[in-house]
């Protein structure tokens, strides 16, 4: 292995997702979010088949024997992915970015009720710890002032979405982990791709609009290249270096966040809002910690594995 390069891969990879993200929420506001979920899936699938190529016989690659559990990671994630896009619309990218790291700690939850995994003390304490976070995170959200937290605006519909999509993400990584025992990455990472590109398409019927530029339709295509390609680092991310050592880098992604946030949408982050995620981290790098202590921590679940609007 080479840890270094499997590092850099991550870090790219975050910044590839980010980049991703950035260009969703430049487009949300003018363009349907199925439309978008579409561009995103039916674009990567160019960059993956060429990657899945050169992992050798493609159709070894993408071959199953578990469509139905493709089937509803599919659903669960374009489910996901689709809160994501949605939250991308009403809040400030790094505090979409934030929100989304509630995902590894909802992972545990759900491990321990679908999967029957052992959860200790330990990472039942982190995820309460990190479930504050959450909360501070989405205070500047919500009007705490009355007991049944009032929507202050649009950017508290934003941050609903962002939190059930990383449910999905995390519900997902559960199915994910079921799938892994029997699935190559490469068929799930394929078949994942294939059904969101269908689910954008089905939403056709709708009413899509067609690209009010060369810029907007550029953009497009180049958001689904850059989420196939974030696939393929992060993939690769951790065959160079242990899952302990590559997963703790996913959260360089809000230092991406909030660099493209202020560059190029003018957002600057709220010190409530980095707070929160400082907590959420801090819980999640103890969750990577304790699962590596108990042999959990596997790379082929992190390979595959979706995040808030992957």
């Amino acid at each position: 292995m080479k840890p270094l390069l499997g590092i850099s891969l991550k870090i790219l990879s975050a910044l590839a997702f980010t980049m991703m993200a950035a260009g969703i929420k430049a487009l949300s506001a003018r363009y349907p979010v199925g439309q978008l979920i579409f561009c995103r899936s039916a674009f990567a699938l160019i960059p993956l088949l060429v990657w899945l190529h050169f992992q050798g016989p493609l159709i070894a690659n993408i071959r199953t024997s578990r469509f139905l559990g493709h089937l509803r990671r599919g659903l669960v994630g374009g489910t996901g992915m689709l809160c994501g896009f949605m939250a991308l619309r009403s809040l400030p990218l790094p505090d979409a970015t934030a929100i989304g790291y509630a995902s590894p700690l909802l992972a545990v939850v759900l491990a321990a009720v679908v999967l029957k995994e052992t959860v200790r003390i330990y990472r039942w304490t982190a995820v309460a710890v990190g479930f504050i976070g959450v909360l501070i995170m989405l205070s500047p959200h919500l009007n705490l002032r009355t007991l049944n937290a009032v929507a202050s605006g649009g950017a508290a519909t934003g941050a609903a979405f962002a939190l059930f999509g990383a449910f999905c993400s995390a519900w997902a990584m559960t199915e994910v982990r079921r799938l892994t025992r029997y699935e190559t990455t490469g068929s799930i990472v394929f078949y994942f791709t294939l059904l969101t590109t269908a689910i954008g398409l089905s939403t056709i019927a709708f009413g899509w609009v067609w690209p009010l530029s060369a810029g907007d339709a550029l953009l497009m295509v180049v958001v689904g290249i850059i989420g196939g390609v974030g696939q393929i680092l992060l993939t690769s991310s951790y065959r160079h270096g242990d899952a302990s050592l590559v997963a703790p880098f996913e959260y360089t992604s809000m230092i991406w966040a909030v660099a493209l946030g202020w560059f190029v949408f003018g957002d600057v982050p709220q010190q409530v809002v980095l707070l929160g995620a400082s907590v959420v981290i801090a819980a999640g790098l103890f969750v990577i910690w304790r699962e590596k202590q108990l042999g959990l921590l596997r790379p082929e679940n992190r390979e595959a594995g979706p995040s808030m609007s992957k």
